[in-house]
């Protein structure tokens, strides 16, 4: 299921990451739904000119992150993917963080193939004591008719460090058995930090028959070591202008990492 979504067993997944939300305090009032559309699509053309496998739509500037996500949000996201939507030429998945029924319910909303977030699992983070409940989601993914929709379950929070004590190894093995994912996610600590190889590999190593994908800080120079080892990956931050997050997609350097990873998997 996982390769047929994505015409490839090694996907590369890219991020259009959204100017922060109305009624978020980042949100250029100025640009409006307007300026929010124009980014949007501008880096999502750059991208599938690169070749990418499928993008993801994130509301990575909503700081200061909630787990409650207001409905405007997830109204807002809907509105930009669905004016986009005549535009997308290959899957796509949404994320909307950090609420897993608001990320279902825009997946279902839009059509996304697939949907990204901490369905499992205990922290401790920035946003408070984190516990996501992948029982009611994956419950809320029947309910609303998706039981198509791929979830890919990161289980290495960023802004968090976890605090069940089992290796994080144990914690994706079971995972696996107690909350059916499609995909499995290995992190680093913030938005464009690297994974630790050593984890992907330790993931891997316990998880031969489910996709595992390198979910932050994948580099040029990093990328044909990580789909050695990985199922996969998502890439935002290098492919944006000056490596920077915030910074419009840069096209050249999403094709030269594109080139790379084609020629390692």
């Amino acid at each position: 299921m996982f390769e047929t979504a994505f015409g490839t067993a090694k996907p590369v997944i890219a991020m259009v990451h959204l100017g922060a939300l109305p009624g978020t305090p980042l949100h250029n009032n100025d640009n409006g739904l307007d300026g929010l559309i124009t980014a949007a699509h501008a880096d999502l053309s750059a991208l599938q000119a690169a070749g990418v496998d499928a993008v993801m739509f994130g509301n990575e500037n909503d700081r200061p992150y909630e787990f409650d996500v207001d409905t405007a949000s997830t109204a807002t996201m809907a509105y930009v993917i669905g004016r986009l939507r005549e535009h997308i030429t290959v899957p796509f998945g949404v994320n909307v963080l950090w609420d897993p029924l608001s990320t279902v319910a825009l997946a279902a909303a839009t059509g996304a193939v697939f949907c990204r977030e901490i369905f499992t699992g205990s922290y401790a983070s920035d946003m408070g004591h984190w516990t996501p409940d992948a029982g009611s989601a994956l419950r809320y993914r029947k309910r609303v008719g998706r039981d198509d929709l791929l979830m890919l379950y990161n289980v290495s929070a960023e802004f968090a460090d976890s605090l069940d004590r089992r290796s994080l190894p144990d914690r994706a093995r079971s995972a696996v058995f107690s909350s059916i994912p499609d995909a499995v996610l290995v992190s680093g600590q913030i938005t464009g930090e690297a994974a630790k190889m050593e984890d992907l590999e330790a993931v891997k190593a316990v998880l031969p028959d489910i996709p595992v994908l390198a979910n932050t800080g994948v580099k040029h120079d990093t990328v044909a070591d990580v789909m050695r080892i990985a199922d996969g990956c998502i890439v935002g931050s290098s492919l944006k202008v000056e490596g920077n997050t915030w910074n419009a997609v840069d096209l050249d350097r999403a094709r030269d990492f594109m080139d790379r990873a084609k020629a390692a998997r």
